[in-house]
């Protein structure tokens, strides 16, 4: 039987989902290609495939497609190839992949060459790159479908300026690792990027089975987002209001329940707890990284 199976989120609809479906059935030629048709399918088609005993499991979609196959594959010897079609393509670029040609994408597929990359989990939910407790996951929390679909990646700095004026949550921080117990947002990284080509997470590795921090302590919203653009622009993080550390456990908490994102999507609330499993996810990828980061040091 053939090996490779292929998961297709067609999250545009009409013509461009037809499009995007025969660019990939052309590209994935005798492979099987199955469509999803709603959330949380994809990690469900995932786990069967690798039980079925496919080798090589594809994500064709964007982060979010991506998230719920990793879940599926989870604890499984199947190898994760990306044909990366969404908006920002977070986790494609931090292994190198080259994100504009599907078609290069489908050649490192082919191959095969693995490259093993640790396993953040959230309580019982796995990711692959980033994860947020406080104002990026209420941001994807009140942004409608119908603001991202007029404005796309816009529509998340949109919702964050309305939210800019609230209070922000009060999280209480416990590693053995961090110098501080409090917080008012908390970005947990699995590799560099974070939010699209930006290197937040300078230090991070994502085979190293550490997860990278960063805390931002107690600050309003609109001081935060000051921050944000430091954290991006410099090469070193030595705020005084922003944390980082690296951690192999990270347990959130608060007193009132305060949203969470794992690789842009909503899974929950706070309490959170963070581990990762030391290289224990196959991703397939170029066997020399195509550095997409060497145009923004």
């Amino acid at each position: 039987m053939n090996k490779t199976l292929v998961i297709l989120n067609p999250a545009a609809r009409g013509d461009r989902a037809r499009r995007q479906r025969a660019r990939v059935e052309t590209i994935a030629h005798g492979s099987v290609i199955c469509p999803t048709s709603r959330s949380g399918e994809a990690e469900t088609l995932a786990r069967r495939a690798a039980d079925e005993g496919f080798e090589r499991i594809v994500a064709a979609g964007g982060d979010g497609t991506i998230h719920e196959v990793v879940n599926g594959l989870a604890g499984t010897e199947a190898a994760l190839g990306l044909l990366p079609m969404g908006t920002m393509n977070v986790f494609a670029t931090e292994l190198g992949l080259p994100i504009h040609d599907l078609g290069l994408c489908w050649d490192i597929i082919e191959n095969g060459n693995t490259r093993l990359v640790d396993l953040p989990n959230a309580n019982d939910k796995y990711f692959a790159q980033l994860a947020g407790v406080g104002l990026d996951a209420q941001v994807v929390k009140e942004t409608s479908l119908a603001l991202k679909r007029s404005f796309g990646p816009l529509s998340y700095l949109i919702q964050a300026a309305q939210i800019a004026a609230r209070v922000p949550p009060r999280l209480s921080i416990e590693s053995e690792n961090a110098s501080i117990d409090e917080g008012s947002f908390v970005l947990v990284g699995n590799g560099r990027l974070y939010g699209g080509p930006f290197p937040f997470f300078k230090h991070a590795v994502n085979n190293d089975g550490l997860l990278d921090v960063i805390v931002f302590k107690r600050l309003g919203y609109l001081e935060i987002i000051r921050y944000l653009q430091n954290v991006l622009f410099s090469s070193e993080i030595n705020a005084p209001e922003v944390e980082y550390f690296q951690t192999s456990r990270l347990r959130v908490t608060s007193d009132q329940p305060v949203p969470v994102e794992l690789d842009g999507e909503l899974v929950g609330t706070s309490p959170v707890e963070f581990g990762v499993q030391k290289q224990s996810l196959r991703v397939l990828a170029p066997a020399e990284k195509i550095d997409n980061h060497d145009a923004l040091r």
